[in-house]
């Protein structure tokens, strides 16, 4: 079964030096409906504005990943991580036992924005830690996994992300095994995705139930999108 997320029936917060937009329910955003899919619990669009940030704030037993699309931010943690993190880079704080943290916009003059991605642990009580990285190249790309395969982040729960890339007109394949739920954001571009079109924002939920999934996806020109394969149920 496949179900679209349009991007404007998103969650929208707009705090002045923060614009956001929750593809789940999250923090004063409130919706029975989409609480999540396995997992995935989180999915944000933050846009902050220059000089604007998340002050810091603490974080328990969750796994957060972060993708940088444009500008700059700053990040500090309660581990001593002092790091600046640009467009195309990949953040993963394992939260675990306890983390504090904060996510400044780097720039005065820029906006800068990511996606805020949360994702269940399969533990409680886990040691804190710290990933980054920049994953280069066109394709399917493994960004984060349960064993760190292929040069992947690794994250705490039976979960694969990747990141697709197509600067050209392109059909690339999904194979999402039975008892497996699928997600699909859209980060740029357009796509058609077994018939469903695709635009920038919008989400898209698979589930395969019972047969392997073989989902053809069509890419528009300099598309580029995140492909979650997860758990049935978390």
């Amino acid at each position: 079964m496949i179900t679209i997320r349009p991007a404007n029936e998103r969650g929208h917060v707009n705090l002045g030096w923060l614009d956001s937009r929750h593809s789940f329910s999250f923090g004063h955003y409130y919706d029975p409906q989409h609480m999540g899919v396995s997992a995935l619990r989180v999915i944000n669009q933050d846009i902050v504005q220059p000089g604007g940030g998340f002050g810091t704030h603490p974080h328990q037993d969750m796994e957060i990943l972060s993708y940088v699309l444009k500008g700059t931010l700053e990040h500090q943690d309660s581990m001593g991580h002092i790091q600046r993190l640009t467009a195309g880079e990949f953040q993963l704080m394992s939260a675990g036992t306890g983390i504090s943290h904060s996510e400044y916009n780097g720039s005065n003059t820029e906006t800068a924005e990511f996606l805020q991605i949360w994702i269940q642990p399969d533990q409680l009580g886990l040691t804190p830690d710290y990933q980054q990285k920049r994953f280069r190249g066109e394709g399917m790309i493994k960004v984060a996994s349960p064993d760190g395969t292929e040069g992947s982040l690794t994250v705490h729960q039976d979960a694969t992300v990747y990141l697709a890339r197509y600067a050209k007109t392109t059909t690339a394949q999904l194979e999402l095994p039975a008892g497996r739920q699928g997600y699909l954001q859209l980060i740029k571009g357009s796509i058609d995705l077994e018939h469903h079109q695709l635009a920038a924002g919008d989400g898209l939920n698979v589930s395969a139930s019972h047969d392997m999934q073989h989902l053809i996806v069509e890419n528009a020109p300099d598309s580029e999108w995140l492909w979650f394969d997860l758990p049935a149920t978390h």
